[in-house]
């Protein structure tokens, strides 16, 4: 079971992405082609790539808030938590009306204990709008949460957030695979070090690779910048010197 607050075993359910299309308009180039990957139960997955290569759209069609153009996401489970980078809060409620709102809607309970763990109590009478941006995501986790997630999908979920509650997200990660759930987690913080356990994907031109660590390692993932010219050179050593070499990319000028 899952522990502090999420008291009932999650749904567990493969969540197949079957051959997923999808772009933003009809003549718009494709932002995702062809995705072939699946989540298993009790897994996480960190979604990794460069501001813009799509990492967001691959979370939203995993979590159901956008649809495929071709093929499928199959085995989405009932209960998905969805928190998106930034956390709609121009709604006229305050934290805890809001999460009472929510909760009522799944027939769900908890608010007071998930306000206490993620240190919202002080802000339960502030309205959303008013909230700093790490504080409303902690509002848009405790919503995920209220209900135990068979698939818990966090786009950038350490954006804004203090160290203490950068510290929360690894042990919510935990907790939520532990009881048989999923996980999808976006990061381009360098957080993933926090998640040793978690599968990696890659999303580069318009498609997603996965990077599956072994179980039990401690790897890590590294982003290195070097000058174009020495490029080849770099990757040609790292490879001798016993690296995996996820990719490479040229950044846009700034």
């Amino acid at each position: 079971m899952c522990s502090g607050g999420l008291s009932r075993l999650c749904e567990a359910s493969f969540v197949r992405f079957d051959q997923v299309w999808f772009r933003y308009a009809r003549r718009a180039q494709w932002t995702l082609r062809a995705v072939e990957l699946s989540v298993e139960p009790g897994q996480a997955v960190v979604v990794l790539g460069r501001n813009g290569a799509g990492k967001s759209t691959l979370l939203q069609l995993a979590a159901g808030v956008l649809r495929p153009v071709r093929g499928a996401v199959r085995d989405r489970p009932a209960v998905v938590g969805w928190v998106p980078e930034r956390f709609p809060a121009d709604q006229p409620f305050t934290a805890e009306q809001y999460l009472r709102i929510m909760a009522a809607m799944r027939g769900a309970s908890g608010v007071a204990r998930w306000m206490d763990r993620l240190k919202l109590t002080e802000h339960r009478g502030t309205r959303l709008a008013d909230l700093s941006k790490g504080t409303a995501q902690k509002v848009g986790l405790a919503q995920a949460l209220l209900t135990p997630p068979g698939l818990l999908v966090l786009d950038e979920p350490w954006e804004g957030l203090d160290s203490g509650a950068r510290d929360l997200v690894p042990e919510i990660v935990a907790e939520v695979t532990a009881a048989g759930g999923s996980v999808l987690i976006s990061d381009h913080r360098g957080e993933v070090a926090r998640l040793m356990e978690a599968a990696c994907w890659t999303v580069a031109e318009q498609s997603v690779r996965a990077e599956v660590p072994a179980p039990g390692s401690d790897h890590v993932v590294v982003e290195v910048a070097v000058r174009r010219a020495d490029a080849d050179r770099t990757v040609a050593r790292l490879r001798a010197d016993g690296y995996d070499v996820l990719g490479t990319r040229q950044e846009d000028p700034r």
